[in-house]
């Protein structure tokens, strides 16, 4: 997903004269927009066949159904994926206007969807393999949450410290994911630990609203409006909402944490 941010944001996107799968009339490409471009689909194209792989190791290796569901599901929208990847760069070549905001936008969720799915997947994969609880794995994946929210923030359009180029914009994205995998974990670990602890269940709307915020604040980083002062002021309110909402949750794990920690503390003295 990072290198295909770094495609567009390079104008690399178009290189192949909308063409594809072919590029500039033929298998190879013939420029280094070209090769960017084609490089980009190569890779899309590998990390097809090993969420294939991934699937059917899943169904043969009779995993529980937690993991071959959201497996199955991002493999069942990969070739929607594959498809609206031709069309962004087709523009009038296959089919007219395939490169617009609808479309980019339509990418981009997609994508999402598959990397939320295999993330969730392989999560549950793990199940039962960790040494910490799952409430101190909750303590370790809300702080690293809010940490990649705040790099994001930095390398985003908000203040601009650095130049939203074809460098920052792969970070801004790959921070934004790293974070959405890290509220994942804290979300599927919070489901496990609240089965002993029932006062977690409040972290959950938190953490899933801070989900939500950051799927809007990755699509504004995409270009797909005008970035006007005010969708800026838009921009920089759901940076403080999604960070607030992460440092509550913390401050929750944390003194549930604490609170469990006494009783044991307090049970061992006795």
């Amino acid at each position: 997903m990072m290198l295909g941010i770094y495609t567009a944001a390079t104008g690399s996107g178009l290189a192949c004269s909308a063409q594809w799968p072919l590029c500039d009339n033929g298998l190879l490409p013939q420029t280094i927009p070209s090769f960017i471009e084609w490089f980009h689909r190569l890779v899309a194209m590998i990390v097809g066949f090993q969420i294939l792989g991934t699937t059917v190791w899943a169904w043969r290796r009779g995993a529980k159904r937690s993991v071959k569901l959201p497996m199955t599901l991002a493999l069942v929208v990969l070739p929607l994926q594959v498809s609206i990847g031709a069309v962004t760069v087709t523009l009038s070549g296959l089919i007219p206007n395939g490169y617009s905001v609808p479309t980019q936008a339509a990418h981009f969720v997609v994508a999402l969807t598959i990397f939320t799915a295999l993330t969730f997947g392989t999560l549950r994969a793990y199940d039962g393999q960790f040494r910490r609880s799952a409430l101190e794995r909750v303590n370790l994946a809300l702080p690293a949450a809010l940490v990649l929210v705040v790099f994001a923030a930095l390398t985003s359009r908000v203040w601009d410290l650095f130049p939203y180029g074809s460098t920052t914009q792969p970070l801004f994205i790959g921070s934004t994911l790293a974070a959405i995998a890290a509220l994942v974990a804290a979300l599927v670990w919070v489901t496990q630990a609240s089965e002993t602890q029932t006062s977690l269940t409040r972290l959950r709307p938190l953490v899933v609203t801070a989900v939500g915020l950051l799927v809007l604040i990755a699509l504004l980083g995409r270009d797909l409006v005008i970035y006007t002062p005010l969708i800026r002021d838009l921009n920089a309110l759901l940076f403080a909402l999604a960070a607030l909402s992460i440092a509550a949750a913390t401050w929750l794990a944390r003194r549930v944490d604490a609170a469990e920690q006494a009783t044991t503390h307090s049970v061992s003295g006795d």
